[in-house]
Order: C-alpha cells, then structure tokens, then sequence
C-alpha cells in the first residue's frame, strides 16, 4: 500500500504545484529586477550643438586662411591699405588667425559637448563678425558671407538642447 504522500502521482502532483506557484511569481519577480535596473543613458547631441561646432571650426579655418592671405599677399584684396577702415593688412592677418585658431578650439570642444565652448563660441561668433563688417571694404561677398555664417553659429549655440531624458 502506498502513503497518500508516496501514493503514485502524489511526487508529480507535488512538482506540478510548486511548478505553478513558481510561475505565479515569476512575472512579479521579474517586473522587480526590471524596477531595480535602471536604463542606460544615452547622451545624444543635439543637432544644432553639432552644426553649430562644425560651422565654427568651418569659419575658423577661413579666418585662419584669410589671415595668413592677408599677411604675405596684401594685393590680393580688392581696396590698398590705406582704404580698410580699421588697421592694416598686418594687424588684420594677425588678428583673423588668432580668431581663427581661437574659433577652431572652440569648434574642437562643441563637438565634445564642453560648456565653456558654447560661450566662447558666441563671443568669438560676434567679433568675427564684426571684425568681418570693419574688413568689409577689403573683401566684401567674403565678409558678407562670414557674417551670415557667424549669425548661423550663435543661433545654433543659443539653442536650448534637447531632453532625452524624458
């Protein structure tokens, strides 16, 4: 005779039990593993932060161009020395590659996300385009265009990030 806890089936009957019970609570267990997780973050930049780094470094390394054409081939300008508004070809040679090598550093650290490069990457946007509007004489469709340019980087470094945390 058999005990009704060695009975046959009794030992599937008691496996198929805790088999279901086991079930019940799996998706409770799992719904707490997936609570406790928490989600990678991802840190995408944002579009106009990109733009804005690539058109700066863009307009650094014309400022730097520009800057050495105006140092050792002041003949290729359109007005003499005497007919800029401001300085001379020197003085602006030197002060678009300085702006230039500035621009491109900061053009360097926007594609990084650094914060101190959105602020001195609109700050340098504004004197470069100013400086454009004093050289205007000199080299007007080129000036012109990096004014349009510059106005193009402060307004993709103003704009706020987007969430994506949410």
């Amino acid at each position: 005779m058999s005990s009704p806890q060695t009975g046959p089936g009794s030992g599937q009957h008691g496996a198929e039990a805790k088999h279901a019970e086991e079930q019940k609570q799996a998706p409770e267990q799992q719904q707490k593993q997936w609570a406790m997780t928490s989600a990678p973050e991802t840190t995408a930049m944002s579009g106009w932060l990109t733009f804005a780094g690539s058109l700066i470094l863009l307009v650094g390394i014309f400022n730097i161009i520009e800057g050495l054409t105006s140092l050792f081939r002041t003949d290729y300008f359109i007005v003499g020395e005497g007919q800029l508004l401001v300085f001379n070809f020197a003085t602006w040679g030197t002060i678009l590659l300085v702006l230039g090598v500035l621009q491109v550093a900061t053009g360097v650290g926007c594609m990084y996300e650094q914060t101190w490069a959105r602020t001195s990457g609109i700050v340098l946007a504004a004197l470069c385009a100013i400086g454009h509007l004093a050289f205007l004489a000199a080299f007007p469709l080129w000036s012109l265009l990096v004014i349009a340019l510059s106005v193009l980087v402060i307004y993709g470094l103003v704009v706020p990030e987007k969430n994506t945390a949410s």
